[in-house]
């Protein structure tokens, strides 16, 4: 696997100061401290690539400190610029027309025609 966990989160729109953070766990809880698995129990993240929604306060930044290694912050603006993204890339695109024939259909038909005009006269 290339890259890490962190990759898919890149900012694609300026930082700026946001009310809500959006919190996303990319990494697994086995083998993390106790102190860590409940600071991540306290924001309601259990489960890896899930997103919560917290208001901006002195308390959450400091556990979101304590388990930085573990969790990627988005501001609103960078959330709804990954999610848009994200939708098109899923979005349906025009399909690919691939032509395997190099000659026209004309030049083609009139070919075979003659093909068919040399059997019958042997």
């Amino acid at each position: 696997m290339s890259g890490s966990a962190f990759n898919a989160f890149k900012a694609r729109v300026p930082v700026e100061w946001s009310p809500n953070l959006y919190i996303t766990l990319v990494r697994g809880l086995p083998g993390t401290r106790r102190l860590h698995r409940r600071t991540l129990e306290a924001m309601r993240l259990r489960v890896c690539n899930r997103t919560v929604v917290h208001r901006t306060t002195p308390s959450l930044l400091g556990m979101l400190n304590q388990v930085k290694r573990l969790v990627v912050v988005e501001t609103e603006e960078m959330y709804n610029a990954r999610k848009q993204q994200e939708e098109q890339h899923k979005a349906l695109r025009p399909p690919i027309v691939v032509s395997h024939h190099t000659v026209p259909v004309q030049a083609a038909n009139s070919d075979f025609g003659k093909a068919s005009q040399i059997q019958q006269d042997n």
